[in-house]
């Protein structure tokens, strides 16, 4: 595997130190990430309270998402709501989002949710609500920022996984990796469209900038 969110929720792997089976490689996981996305939403919303967090109904790494998310949000005084949803249902979640009044949204990375970025990106734009994803495909469509694991390098170390295996290496006996590279990406131009301004220390430590 290659960029699995959660291959322990998703029951492919035992654990990552003794993955068990056939199955291992490297994985989207990062327990730093939660925390990661929350500081940086903090830092172009300085009155954060209140963090929304869109995530995908009956999806197995969906408890591992919000699990993480409500630790990091403690240390920082944040509130969380959980707006559980199923990709048609994403209108309805949005209506919800819109009474409950998050101060931003989390939206979880999802192949569901990837396939609907655009809609979400323009559902949040359009309630002023700053957004922060994993993966660059949501921030090409109009989300605020991306933070996450860089793909390109998941694939180079995967590389690695493939040239042991071919090579007689069991799988079991392989560790499954988290990733050790991370991306920022910024869109400025939704950052214009919700009347946010980023910080300089952002802009000069982004990865990349879409305008």
């Amino acid at each position: 595997m290659t960029a699995v969110s959660d291959p322990i929720g998703n029951r492919l792997v035992a654990s990552f130190a003794r993955p068990g089976g056939n199955i291992t490689g490297v994985t989207l996981f990062s327990t730093e990430l939660a925390g990661k996305r929350l500081e940086l939403l903090k830092e172009v919303v300085p009155q954060l309270a209140r963090v929304g967090l869109l995530v995908e109904r009956d999806h197995p790494p969906t408890a591992t998402f919000v699990t993480e998310t409500q630790a990091a949000a403690k240390p920082l005084n944040l509130a969380l709501q959980i707006f559980e949803v199923r990709p048609e249902e994403i209108p309805e979640g949005f209506r919800s989002i819109e009474k409950e009044h998050p101060d931003a949204l989390i939206v979880q990375q999802t192949a569901w949710f990837t396939s609907h970025a655009r809609e979400i990106a323009d559902l949040a734009i359009n309630l002023h609500l700053p957004t922060v994803s994993q993966l660059r495909e949501f921030i090409e469509v109009g989300g605020l920022l991306a933070y996450g694991p860089s793909v390109y390098a998941l694939g180079e170390r995967a590389a690695w996984y493939v040239d042991r295996i071919l090579k007689g290496t069991r799988p079991a006996e392989l560790p499954v990796e988290q990733p050790t590279k991370f991306e920022l990406i910024v869109n400025l131009k939704t950052a214009k469209a919700l009347g946010l301004t980023i910080p300089g220390t952002m802009l000069a430590r982004a990865d990349e900038l879409i305008e």
